[in-house]
């Protein structure tokens, strides 16, 4: 069995359920919808405006792509734009999937993540936030921003409850007028404190 909707302004929101006892409610809206509910290939598609809340994250994007048993899968692409509210952390990229029972976002393209509790900006090419475990791993042109220091490096890791980012792949950290190099770098976020690993190299300006 499939469903089409006609084009319209504005689709309301539609209640799709409650999941387990977690009370996780999932809603949507777009300007066009079209669908299947064939066993095992359920899918439903969001274009144009489209935007869906699961549970305490709210995401919008050119198109949706809702998919899995419990609707467990959504795929953005286009201007896509997330916030994860209990945590003010709003995401930014190309493309994004969503695992609603692992609660993991994987961003791709362009992508920017920013804590706004935390005063972090967060950017590179692949980025996978782990909202249960409140760990962020960042790929390929990674730059993180925070007051007036600015990390660089190919990899990192953000541990947001330990506010502690691992940084390795030729990384470079830049504090004020001070400049950072080794193999690997670990930087305490709470005090902005360095500590370098391996290969190190510097530049301190008294």
């Amino acid at each position: 069995m499939s469903y089409r909707t006609k084009p319209l302004l504005i689709l309301l929101f539609i209640f799709l359920g409650i999941q387990n006892a977690g009370a996780d409610v999932f809603t949507f809206k777009a300007d066009r919808m079209s669908g299947s509910r064939a066993l095992g290939r359920e899918s439903t598609i969001l274009i144009g405006n489209a935007e869906v809340r699961s549970d305490n994250l709210l995401l919008r994007a050119d198109r949706i792509e809702i998919q899995g048993d419990n609707n467990q899968f959504i795929s953005c692409t286009g201007n896509v734009w997330g916030h994860e509210e209990n945590k003010n952390i709003l995401f930014y990229t190309d493309k994004l999937r969503y695992d609603r029972k692992l609660k993991i976002a994987r961003l791709e393209g362009n992508s920017t993540l920013e804590d706004r509790d935390r005063e972090i900006v967060a950017r590179g090419r692949f980025i996978e936030y782990d909202d249960l475990n409140e760990i962020t791993v960042l790929q390929i042109s990674v730059r993180l921003f925070k007051d007036d220091m600015v990390c660089r490096s190919e990899y990192a890791i953000y541990h947001r409850n330990d506010r502690l980012l691992d940084l390795s792949g030729f990384p470079i950290v830049y504090k004020s007028d001070d400049e950072f190099h080794a193999d690997k770098i670990r930087v305490d976020l709470d005090t902005d404190d360095v500590i370098m690993e391996g290969t190190v190299s510097g530049t301190i300006m008294n």
